[in-house]
């Protein structure tokens, strides 16, 4: 339970932060990068860590798809000349990732699985609503926007794969 309010937490300074003073394009680039890392942190632990084979799968699936979207993003970015700027939205998704992977070391088992796809489930929420609330609408650079617009579709796709796999090992 701790793990789910401390997610809770880290989503709502997500939203409150970005929402406070709209992002520029330099902080959309940070946030997304950084959103992106948070995941393939998770994912490399769930890689190595989970006991269960569509856990594990999910976990290289996280790492894989993320992955490619950083590479997109500072593609883009370097093709636009922008740099990244850190901001508090930022700087709270990567002190949220860092306590996620923390508390998830501490975890085995079905324990982990569950833990670690729990988080999968709130954060692609969370990352969703903040896409289309908060980065889509404003990023000035068409270019920026494409990208995320282009590429929310597979976050959902996370979502909904994250609800079937905590549907399929049940709670707590």
């Amino acid at each position: 339970m701790k793990i789910l309010i401390t997610i809770a937490a880290t989503s709502l300074l997500l939203v409150g932060n970005a929402m406070a003073q709209a992002p520029n394009d330099a902080q959309i680039a940070s946030i997304v990068v950084t959103a992106n890392q948070v995941d393939i942190d998770a994912g490399r632990l769930a890689e190595s860590k989970g006991s269960n084979s569509e856990v594990k799968a999910f976990g290289k699936q996280m790492v894989t798809d993320h992955s490619g979207v950083n590479r997109q993003a500072v593609a883009l970015v370097t093709k636009l000349k922008v740099t990244p700027e850190d901001n508090p939205t930022s700087k709270s998704l990567k002190a949220g990732g860092v306590d996620n992977v923390k508390n998830l070391k501490g975890l085995s088992g079905i324990a982990f699985d569950r833990a670690y796809i729990k988080h999968e489930v709130v954060y692609h929420e969370q990352v969703i609503d903040t896409i289309d609330k908060v980065l889509i609408p404003n990023a000035q650079n068409a270019e920026l926007k494409s990208l995320l617009v282009a590429v929310r579709p597979a976050f959902v796709a996370h979502l909904v794969h994250a609800k079937s796999l905590e549907t399929t090992l049940g709670s707590n």
